[in-house]
């Protein structure tokens, strides 16, 4: 009888064959980034550009696109690889540069300076770092590059890179020298003084070392700089920016299906969930529940039918985590869920996602047809006695209906709100029968570990937070974008040296992490470790990994008020404690920002907000308060000014701030044409008066003054 590994062996050799005829690793390739963020900053036109030149014949390159490199910051990305030539990264691609691309760098061989990333020095090394490669001593092997390149100063003529998996997973650490192309394997920390001084310094091969024979075999999919990825670890984001998210044939070849593989052939599903559960692995939706402990009480419930779902609903402002995975890798997720199914006895799945993800629902749509095509998805999974099978349920974008309870009534047909538990859903969910939902994240990293063994995920981290976790970085830093970082990291790390700081250099205030049931932390918690407990300790949680920095012209009692009005709106009104508590939060926090804040107020909120943190029915109202908590906490200053001076230090709260004219004004009558209520009055070439009485503090006048003339206190 033929076994599950040996139809994937089959199938995986019939992917390369059939990405082989398309010439898709011939002389050049261009991969343009098309997840929605990218597809927003232009990269739609961009594609077009390219496509449109092999259509007419001016270049005979190979276009393709990617999912979500995670680069917000400096989006539309493009990639040239080319063999035997340098990789290129190209950043803020307009229709315009992409022109220039094309007649520059596809026909002449000359990069366009002005907007590459990396690749325009004279040699690259390359580090396969892979998410299968992170058992191999492969940090050892970048610290003693790095030691190396600053030794003998060679920092302006080589450059660090990393790359995706390369399907080489037993020969790591890999390391791989351009434009030479050579691929040198099973690399040691001594071989790389061998490769600094032979191959870098004299372009020759490293005698001593282990090459890959038959040279350059594939092109190596970038995964991106070394400045940008350093200090990240990809294991749930290890194929996003990668591969073409909707080509199965590209998931198979980074390893796809081969942890389903795995376990139908080799392991019982007592055997699978005890793996999850020596993993350490966590719910990444926010609660942070063991998951193999789930899959366990699940398995063990009898029932003539068991669900499988992924909840993707995410609906936290300024987060795109689960987003970005489905559109950049959904057969992952797809893959997790139906070992998932496989070890708690299910034969049904369903993929919850909202409808205002339109390419997410589009990819993972995509991905389930071409599963049940190759027979990944459906009756007897590859050739096994196991049928699973999957659909997808849009939600209409209720937040709540990310608690697993209301989720679950909206799948039923009824109103999305949560319900008291217990029951679980482990034990009565979807209809009423034991269902196991797990997030995005959590799914995602389920192939890794059957694969790369629960030892090896369980290493990363910290004694009580295995793994790594993705966060959607955002706000008043450099380098928004996607990242993932192990658990254990710094916030002041992932702050300072993965988001590049704060823009324009100014005064980092606060880091709002967990969305809006998160709390705001203060620059002295910086040094506080990503991890559930930890951040919980100082008056945050890790939620499902929205992380948002604040500089110094925010007002924290105004970013409280945000997201207040956010979970306000949100509640689906089931409980007093949140329909009514978080509504009189909220109109203390208006009064304040208006300047009508009386004492006593902070006393009220908090209060108010414990009560409400104590007493709601689900985890939306028991956390709703936390952004209000922490910031009467951390920034306590700021409400006393608000309230006794009648000032907002970040001068963001209108009502509190005053326009004055200055004696340099020269009466040029600007502010006076701009202000909406004729406020201020003065002559041609005469010092203008603001009428206090009159003056709706608008700004008009502040901004449009040249002279510096406007005081705004």
């Amino acid at each position: 009888m033929t076994t599950p590994i040996e139809i994937l062996k089959k199938k995986k050799q019939e992917a390369i064959d059939r990405i082989y005829n398309k010439t898709y690793f011939s002389d050049k390739v261009i991969y343009v980034g098309m997840a929605s963020c990218e597809i927003a900053a232009g990269a739609k036109e961009v594609m077009e550009i390219f496509k449109d030149a092999v259509k007419k014949g001016q270049i005979t390159t190979y276009v393709t696109q990617r999912g979500c490199v995670g680069m917000c910051s400096v989006e539309p990305t493009v990639d040239i690889v080319e063999k035997g030539k340098m990789h290129t990264r190209y950043i803020k691609v307009t229709p315009d540069v992409a022109k220039r691309i094309i007649e520059e760098h596809i026909k002449k061989g000359q990069i366009v300076k002005e907007n590459v990333y990396f690749g325009s020095k004279q040699k690259s090394i390359v580090i396969c770092r892979g998410a299968f490669c992170l058992n191999q001593k492969t940090e050892d092997v970048i610290e003693e590059i790095e030691k190396e390149i600053k030794q003998r100063n060679l920092q302006d003529k080589v450059e660090l890179c990393f790359s995706s998996c390369i399907d080489l997973c037993d020969e790591g650490p890999i390391v791989i020298v351009y434009p030479e192309n050579r691929i040198y394997t099973n690399v040691k920390v001594e071989d790389v003084k061998l490769i600094i001084e032979q191959d870098i310094i004299n372009s020759k091969q490293a005698e001593g070392v282990n090459v890959l024979q038959n040279g350059y075999f594939k092109f190596i999919k970038i995964l991106g700089d070394y400045k940008n990825f350093k200090r990240q670890k990809r294991i749930v984001l290890r194929n996003c920016g990668i591969i073409d998210p909707e080509n199965i044939d590209e998931y198979l070849l980074v390893r796809g299906y081969e942890a389903l593989a795995k376990v139908l052939t080799y392991m019982t599903p007592k055997q699978v969930i005890e793996e999850i559960k020596k993993s350490g692995l966590r719910g990444r939706g926010g609660a942070g529940f063991p998951t193999g402990v789930k899959w366990e009480i699940t398995s063990k419930e009898i029932s003539d039918e068991k669900f499988v779902i992924c909840n993707s609903d995410e609906g936290d402002p300024g987060a795109f985590m689960d987003r970005s995975t489905i559109e950049g890798d959904p057969h992952s997720i797809i893959e997790g869920m139906i070992i998932g199914g496989y070890a708690i006895g299910s034969s049904k799945g369903i993929v919850y996602i909202r409808a205002e993800y339109p390419l997410a629902v589009e990819r993972i749509k995509k991905a389930i047809e071409q599963a049940k095509k190759e027979g990944f998805l459906g009756e007897n999974i590859l050739g096994s006695n196991f049928s699973f099978d999957i659909e997808i349920r849009l939600g209409a974008g209720a937040f709540v209906c990310g608690e697993e309870t209301a989720l679950i009534h909206s799948i039923e047909g009824h109103r999305g709100m949560p319900r008291p538990r217990p029951p679980y859903p482990s034990i009565q969910g979807l209809f009423n029968k034991p269902t196991l939902i797990n997030n995005v994240e959590t799914w995602a990293n389920i192939p890794f570990i059957i694969i790369s063994s629960a030892e090896l995920f369980n290493k990363i981290g910290t004694k009580t937070s295995k793994g790594t976790k993705v966060f959607a970085l955002a706000g008043k830093i450099k380098n928004t974008g996607l990242v993932e970082v192990p658990m254990g990291i710094k916030l002041r790390e992932i702050v300072d040296e993965i988001g590049g700081g704060i823009i324009e250099d100014k005064k980092f205030k606060a880091l709002q992490t967990g969305g809006p049931s998160g709390g705001c932390l203060a620059e002295e918690h910086l040094d506080t470790e990503v991890d559930y407990e930890s951040l919980t300790s100082v008056g945050s949680i890790m939620g499902s990994g929205g992380m948002i920095v604040i500089d110094e012209d925010s007002c924290m009692v105004a970013v409280a008020k945000f997201f207040l009005e956010f979970t306000q709106n949100e509640s689906c009104g089931k409980c007093t404690p949140c329909r009514e508590g978080t509504k009189r939060m909220l109109e203390i926090l208006t009064r304040i920002t208006e300047g009508k804040g009386q004492e006593g107020d902070i006393e009220k909120l908090e209060r108010l907000g414990n009560m409400i943190k104590k007493s709601s029915l689900c985890g939306l109202g028991q956390s709703a308060p936390n952004p209000v908590l922490s910031t009467t906490k951390n920034f306590k200053d700021e409400y006393v000014e608000h309230i006794r001076d009648k000032k907002c230090r970040a001068k963001f709260c209108t009502n509190l701030l005053t326009y004055e004219i200055k004696e340099n004004c020269i009466g040029c009558g600007a502010c006076k044409k701009v202000c909406p209520v004729e406020a201020i009055s003065g002559s041609p070439k005469q010092i203008h008066k603001i009428k206090q009485d009159i003056c709706i503090k608008c700004g008009g006048c502040w901004r449009v003054c040249k002279f510096d003339a406007i005081s705004r206190n």
